[in-house]
């Protein structure tokens, strides 16, 4: 059993249960997935990025990445409707807590100048996402093997119905938001 997982059954649920006052332990809030996207902008000429990516994300994930396609033509991008763009994974139950742990222990930590993550990124349904630099901060990427340095976006999904909910749920979790 996966510790950030024990921990939501055991802690987090009874804390926001108390701060929150709900009746019920089916009203608690939950991360339902993490959802990580990488758009390669370059990938409609060259499939060898979309590749890259798609190797990248399988590293740091572990699951294997769907390829994007655009859904409109776009002149201005030299974009055609149907050419890959980018690639998105998916993570739900074990691996979503697997890949949550390494994101909050190891990889955040290694952002330089780090202060915490913005608690402003919140959607109004209670879901947050985070923006990330450079791959690079996953220990599962060797720099040298590195085709291009891209940023990635990380949607946690959750069952919460307001930000402060989410916000709480999150700080259970040790997600380190900024003061």
């Amino acid at each position: 059993m996966n510790s950030l997982k024990e921990k939501y059954e055991n802690e987090i649920k009874k804390n926001l249960m108390e701060k929150f006052n709900y009746t019920s332990p089916m009203q608690v809030p939950k991360l339902d997935k993490i959802v990580i996207n990488i758009g390669v902008g370059e990938g409609s000429h060259d499939s060898k990025f979309i590749e890259a990516a798609a190797a990248d994300l399988e590293a740091i994930t572990g699951q294997k990445p769907v390829i994007t396609k655009a859904k409109k033509s776009i002149a201005g991008f030299k974009l055609r409707e149907g050419q890959s763009i980018g690639t998105k994974v998916t993570l739900r139950g074990e691996n979503m807590y697997n890949f949550m742990e390494k994101l909050i222990r190891v990889a955040l930590p290694r952002v330089r100048d780090f202060r915490g993550i913005s608690p402003k990124a919140f959607d109004g349904f209670g879901n947050y996402t985070l923006g990330i630099k450079e791959q690079l901060i996953f220990p599962e990427i060797e720099y040298d093997k590195v085709l291009k340095i891209r940023g990635m976006d990380i949607v946690f999904v959750t069952t919460a119905k307001t930000n402060e909910e989410a916000l709480e749920l999150l700080k259970g979790f040790g997600m380190p938001f900024r003061k």
